[in-house]
């Protein structure tokens, strides 16, 4: 049989193809040398681009930022605040501070810091830290050259160094963790003990409670299956806290910092010793307490490191002074090197520090970018991994690696994980592991949540029927609520009835192709949302009720542009994974002659967009362009089914 390197008519390796454990995991990093790759390339083509404005419009870079305010954060990183150029520092008030433009650099992202009038800098590497409308925040090792900066959405070659390693720890693993991969690979059948009583901290319906039940009898591996609004993350601390009541020790992780926050949020209210990881993210205020920045950083033993970091931010502000004449660069790298001198002295006093914190806890949260200088050796009885559709196959293996059983949860009907390379996407990497699993093993390894608690039923009722198997069942708190029935809102069609698909057929509502080339708008679509969302507001919706989704970032752009009223959300469909609103408009956007609908042919990010709305879903496309596919037939025949069709000739626009 050929070995997973030279198989497969595109000569990109498939995970079907190999027998053995190298061969599975040489496909893998495969897999991550092509996504490098395109990472890379997406990242050189955007450095080409000096235009600002178009630039920008990708979302993945800022330029004409000016450094506003800095600090010392823990093991010395320096947290470097950027706000637009013209601002005169961080304490400006929201009213005079200029807007960032829409962007994706997220807490977490790693992020290329260099002078925004050199391109040749190669700038430092580093990680956005903190986000705010009017600034961002870069935690990094290293102070960026320039008076003015470009930040970058970069190629997170730490976190792919990370995954290779424990990939390579996996190949020759023994014992517990052997036995793990073993099963997770399919080379290994999945075990089960007797499922056990629980007297249950959270009262859950019984779907939960035996998803929960189920979990805890696994000796390996389990899937809870969250379809939307069933209570995944709910059920999944109660998980965490039977766990840890049978005395073990669990890693908790997500893919993002948010899902991460979501979990800690709630366990936090159900046991003291919980404790949060990995790089400074965005926490709520109420959680600050249970950072390992915080808790090291109000130890007592960290006196002395507080002094040292002042000195440290004492020479950084020196270092970036304007200095002079011939042997000016040659004193500020003298400071520099002094300031990174003691930035490694205070890594080694709160290294043991940090040990003192880690041990202390029974749970650690974390994202599966797991800092594998924090946590050292340690080693957990239950890895719980949340949103596990959302990360990579070699994404997973850090969090594996830790574990004598694996739990994984998620909806691998939603939005995949993010892959750039096509090469590689279609070879396997946009298939998780939890894909993998419950399409390979089905209801012998997972269990799904089936009540929900966000929909009217006639809102869920096809996701239900098309995506998993007709199972959800609308709570009684949301079976029938309508938008109508929130204070101060009106009884008409747009508060009474749940759902509208309003087509555009034969309107001339025609796609366009944005000035870059690289996305699509609907401008006549465009102005069919603006019309609707003032008529929902002039019923009384309140504008922070409403949501809008389109497939596009150009539209996306437009309708922000367009849009006067800033409490109303206009995102992607990625951008709203997970979030949810009392109405959401949904603007499909393609409208051409052949019927080409792009990506819009993933039903997965269709459900995602689908399953948002609480109390009104409003849907506007091109049933003729639509319609070719066959989804999309089954779900206009759905709103026919549903008394929900209505033509653009209806309206007046």
């Amino acid at each position: 049989m050929p070995t997973a390197k030279n198989q497969t008519s595109n000569h990109v390796p498939r995970l079907e193809n190999t027998n053995s454990v190298d061969a599975y995991y040489d496909t893998l990093g495969v897999w991550l040398d092509l996504e490098a790759e395109a990472e890379r390339e997406r990242l050189a083509q955007r450095r080409q681009i000096r235009n600002q404005t178009d630039v920008e419009r990708t979302g993945e870079t800022l330029v004409a930022m000016s450094l506003a305010d800095h600090q010392t954060g823990l093991a010395g990183r320096l947290l470097l605040d950027f706000v637009k150029s013209g601002q005169q520092s961080s304490t400006n008030s929201d009213s005079t501070s200029i807007s960032l433009p829409m962007n994706r650099l997220k807490v977490g992202s790693p992020v290329v810091v260099s002078d925004h009038n050199q391109p040749s800098d190669k700038g430092v590497a580093g990680v956005v830290s903190r986000r705010k409308p009017h600034s961002i925040q870069v935690a990094t090792d290293q102070w960026p050259d320039g008076k003015l900066f470009r930040i970058d959405m970069s190629p997170d070659e730490t976190t792919r160094r990370r995954q290779l390693a424990a990939m390579s720890w996996m190949r020759t693993a023994t014992g517990r963790t052997k036995t793990l991969r073993d099963v997770l690979m399919g080379t290994r059948p999945l075990r089960f003990g007797e499922i056990e009583p629980v007297e249950f901290f959270t009262r859950l319906n019984p779907p939960q409670q035996e998803a929960v039940q189920f979990a805890l009898s696994a000796k390996d591996v389990a899937i809870i299956h969250g379809p939307p609004g069933t209570g995944k993350t709910t059920t999944l601390a109660e998980l965490i806290y039977q766990a840890v009541q049978r005395g073990e020790s669990v890693l908790a992780c997500a893919a993002s910092n948010t899902a991460v926050d979501n979990l800690l949020e709630r366990l936090v209210r159900m046991m003291p010793d919980v404790l949060r990881v990995g790089h400074p993210a965005r926490v709520f205020e109420s959680l600050r307490g249970h950072t390992l920045d915080e808790l090291v950083d109000s130890d007592p033993s960290t006196e002395v490191v507080r002094e040292m970091r002042r000195d440290v931010q004492d020479l950084m502000r020196e270092a970036s002074r304007d200095f002079r004449g011939r042997d000016g660069h040659k004193r500020r790298k003298q400071i520099l090197a002094e300031a990174g001198q003691l930035r490694n002295q205070i890594r080694g006093f709160e290294r043991s520090v940090i040990r003192a914190v880690l041990d202390r806890a029974n749970v650690v949260c974390t994202t599966t970018t797991i800092d594998d200088d924090l946590l050292g050796d340690r080693h957990f009885d239950t890895v719980v991994i949340d949103e596990a559709c959302q990360g990579t196959l070699p994404s997973i293996w850090q969090a594996v690696r830790r574990g004598d059983r694996l739990i994984l949860a998620g909806d691998h009907q939603q939005l995949p994980p993010t892959v750039l390379s096509n090469e590689a996407a279609a070879a396997g990497l946009k298939e998780s592991l939890m894909q993998r699993i419950a399409e390979r093993d089905g209801q012998e390894v997972l269990r799904r949540l089936k009540v929900q608690y966000r929909m009217n039923q006639s809102i869920m009722k096809f996701s239900s029927d098309h995506f998993y198997d007709g199972d959800l069942i609308a709570d009684a708190s949301v079976k029938s609520h309508r938008l109508c029935e929130l204070p101060g809102v009106d009884e008409n069609q747009f508060t009474t009835d749940c759902l509208m698909f309003v087509d555009t057929a034969g309107a001339e509502f025609d796609e366009q192709l944005e000035r870059d080339g690289n996305s699509k708008l609907n401008p006549k679509e465009a102005n069919l949302v603006i019309q609707f969302v003032r008529e929902l507001m002039e019923s009384g919706v309140e504008p922070d009720q409403i949501a809008i989704i389109a497939p596009y970032a150009a539209q996306v752009r437009l309708l922000r542009n367009r849009l006067d009223v800033r409490e109303i959300e206009v995102d992607t469909v990625d951008g709203f994974q997970g979030r949810e609103k009392e109405v959401v408009i949904i603007t499909m956007v393609r409208s051409n002659e052949i019927g080409e609908i792009g990506f819009l042919a993933d039903e997965r990010r269709t459900n995602v967009a689908l399953t948002r709305a609480k109390r009104k879903l409003i849907v506007i496309g091109d049933s003729a362009t639509l319609g070719r596919h066959p989804f999309y037939a089954k779900l206009l025949d759905f709103f026919e089914s549903e008394s929900a069709y209505r033509s653009v000739w209806e309206f007046d626009s």
